[in-house]
C-alpha cells in the first residue's frame, strides 16, 4: 500500500480552492501586473523578509532591501547571511523541479550555506521542535529521513489532489519529517511556493509568507494540531486561507499601482499629440525596471516601433540601459 499524507477533503478546502482560482484569474488580468519586474522584486523581498522573520530574523523590509542592494545595514552577520542566502535561493527557484530530491538538497545548500555545517545534506541526528523549553514535536529518527522524504516526493508526483491542496499537504509532511538539522521552516515554505509555481507561474511571486508572519501563532497552532490528530486537514485549510488573503492583498496593491500609473500618465500628457520617443522617456523615467514589451503595451505601440525609437534615443544619448539584461534598469538623461 502506497503512502498518502493523512488529510480529508472538506467543503472548506474546495471552497477555498475555487476562491483562489478566481483570484488568480483577477490577479493575472490586473493591468498593474504589466509592471512585472518592479512588482516581482518587491514581492520577493516581502517574501524573504517575512519568511526569515518567522525564524527570528529582525531585519525590516527596508534593511532586507538594502542588504540585497549591497548596502551596509545594522544587523548581525547571521541575519545578513540569511538574507543573502534566501535571495539566492528564491532567484534560483525557477531552475528546480519540486519532484527531484537532489534539487531539494541543492536548495537547502544555498539557503543554509555558512549557517550550518551540513547544508545540503539530510540530518544525521535526532531532533525536536521546541517552543521555549517545551518539546512540541519529536521528529522521526534520522535514519528514517531519506526513506520518508523519497516516499513523500513519490506521493507528490502521483497524487491527483489539486496542486493547492497537495502543496499544503507536502508542507505539513515536510515539517513533520524535519529532514534537515536547521532551516526546515523556511525550506518548507520555499518548496510549497515552488510546487505552486509549477501550477501557476505567477505564484512564485506571491508573498504568502507575509500572511503567515502576521498569523504566526495560528501557523504553529495548526501544525501542532495536525501532529496531535495525525491529520493535517486544518493546517491545509489554514494555508489555503493564507494564500487567499495574500492574493487579495496583491490585487489591491496592483490596482493601486495601476491607478497611480494612469494618473502619472494623465498629468504629464500635453495638449498636442505626444510623440512615441517622448512617451517612452516619460514612462521609463517613472518605471525604469520595465522591459520594452511592457512599454509597448502601456503606450499602445508595437514592440518593433518601441525598439526602433529606443535605439534612436540611445544613439542620441537621451536614454541608456544599466545592469544585466534580465534585472537591469533604464536611465533617462
Amino acid at each position: 500500500m502506497k503512502y498518502s499524507p493523512p488529510f480529508q477533503l472538506t467543503h472548506t478546502m474546495m471552497g477555498l480552492v475555487a476562491d483562489i482560482s478566481e483570484l488568480i484569474g483577477l490577479w493575472t488580468a490586473s493591468n498593474a501586473n504589466r509592471l512585472v519586474p518592479k512588482l516581482r522584486r518587491e514581492n520577493r523581498i516581502k517574501t524573504i523578509q517575512a519568511s526569515l522573520a518567522v525564524e527570528q530574523n529582525t531585519l525590516s523590509i527596508e534593511q532586507v532591501t538594502a542588504v540585497i542592494e549591497g548596502k551596509t545595514v545594522l544587523g548581525t552577520p547571521k541575519e545578513i547571511q540569511e538574507v543573502h542566502n534566501a535571495f539566492a535561493a528564491y532567484e534560483a527557484m525557477e531552475n528546480w523541479n519540486p519532484l527531484e530530491a537532489e534539487d531539494l538538497l541543492s536548495a537547502h545548500n544555498i539557503l543554509m550555506t555558512g549557517l550550518v555545517t551540513n547544508a545540503g545534506s539530510w540530518r544525521t541526528d535526532g531532533t525536536g521542535i521546541y517552543r521555549g523549553t517545551e518539546l512540541v514535536h519529536m521528529a522521526p529518527p534520522a535514519g528514517q529521513v531519506p526513506r520518508l522524504m523519497y516516499q513523500l516526493i513519490d506521493w507528490l508526483s502521483e497524487t491527483e489532489a489539486h496542486p493547492l491542496i497537495a502543496s499544503a499537504a507536502f508542507h505539513y509532511e515536510f515539517e513533520f519529517i524535519h529532514p534537515f538539522s536547521d532551516g526546515n521552516g523556511r525550506m518548507g515554505r520555499l518548496w510549497q511556493t515552488l510546487i505552486l509555481s509549477h501550477w501557476q507561474p505567477l505564484l512564485a511571486f506571491l508573498p504568502v509568507e507575509t500572511v503567515i508572519r502576521e498569523k504566526q501563532q495560528d501557523y504553529y497552532h495548526w501544525l501542532s494540531h495536525a501532529d496531535a490528530q495525525s491529520d493535517s486537514t486544518k493546517f491545509i485549510e489554514f494555508l489555503l486561507s493564507a494564500i487567499k488573503e495574500a492574493l487579495n492583498e496583491a490585487i489591491e496593491i496592483d490596482q493601486s499601482s495601476s491607478k497611480t500609473l494612469a494618473k502619472t500618465q494623465d498629468q504629464t500628457l500635453v495638449k498636442t499629440k505626444e510623440k512615441t520617443p517622448d512617451k517612452i522617456l516619460r514612462i521609463l523615467k517613472s518605471h525604469p525596471d520595465m522591459n520594452l514589451s511592457e512599454v509597448a503595451y502601456n503606450i499602445n505601440r508595437s514592440v518593433s516601433a518601441v525598439e526602433r525609437a529606443v535605439a534612436k534615443l540611445k544613439k542620441e544619448n537621451r536614454l541608456s540601459y544599466h545592469g544585466p539584461k534580465k534585472n537591469g534598469h533604464w536611465k533617462v538623461h
